[in-house]
């Protein structure tokens, strides 16, 4: 299948709440997640030259897809680890919203300060503590859900003639496995809290939040 849209653009774009990812956004000042370095016109040219509609796998509702590439052309490291006896003190917790109009829910995280003193002591390269990540799990929303996430919000759905595109981009997740790793159990209850909020309007899945709880209790993001 040919990588252009109908229109004759690109299958993938990076939405706007994804510009935070990306260093030459102000927005990434704040971001404590992955960020990249390159530009995000040099994102989409490598992530769509390996696009191949066959390889998207479902996501958690019909609009949401994931895409697994080869992370060979960024240094993304990885940000979730394990809880263990020795980091456990390195745990903060905070509220937090990903944009102005989300209501904010509480996080835990590791604090990346604490965590690269304790785990690798003074002058400890980066590499050391938080090794680039084998995989990046692109999670695709279609562009219809985009634009009904957008107007709940009061959005503007159009960003330079990007709208077009079928899938954009709304995160990038550094990890060393091809598949998904289960949504946090806030982001789930986030999401089922609808649209106007910053959610998505799926109902809460019972089985995938039990899931998420089993994975979470053991793991933590790195902020």
């Amino acid at each position: 299948q040919d990588k252009e849209g109908a229109s004759g653009g690109k299958q993938l774009v990076v939405d706007p709440f994804c510009f935070r990812q990306f260093s030459e956004s102000n927005a990434s000042i704040s971001y404590t997640g992955t960020v990249f370095d390159m530009s995000i016109q040099e994102f989409e040219e490598i992530v769509n030259s390996r696009y191949d509609p066959a390889n998207l796998k479902p996501g958690y509702a019909p609009f949401c897809k994931h895409l697994f590439l080869t992370n060979d052309f960024t240094n993304a490291r990885l940000n979730v680890l394990p809880i263990t006896r020795e980091n456990e003190h390195c745990i903060r917790t905070k509220y937090e919203a990903r944009t102005e109009n989300e209501l904010p829910v509480l996080t835990r995280f590791f604090d990346r300060k604490l965590f690269e003193k304790s785990a690798g002591g003074e002058g400890a390269e980066k590499e050391d503590v938080f090794p680039v990540a084998k995989y990046l799990d692109l999670i695709l929303y279609s562009r219809e859900q985009i634009e009904k996430e957008n107007a709940a919000m009061g959005k503007e759905s159009s960003h330079g003639g990007k709208e077009a595109a079928p899938w954009g981009i709304v995160s990038i997740k550094a990890q060393d496995v091809d598949f998904e790793l289960p949504m946090t159990p806030m982001t789930a209850m986030r999401n089922a809290l609808g649209k106007d909020e910053g959610g998505s309007g799926v109902p809460l899945d019972r089985g995938a939040y039990m899931a998420a709880c089993d994975y979470w209790k053991d793991h933590a993001t790195v902020n």
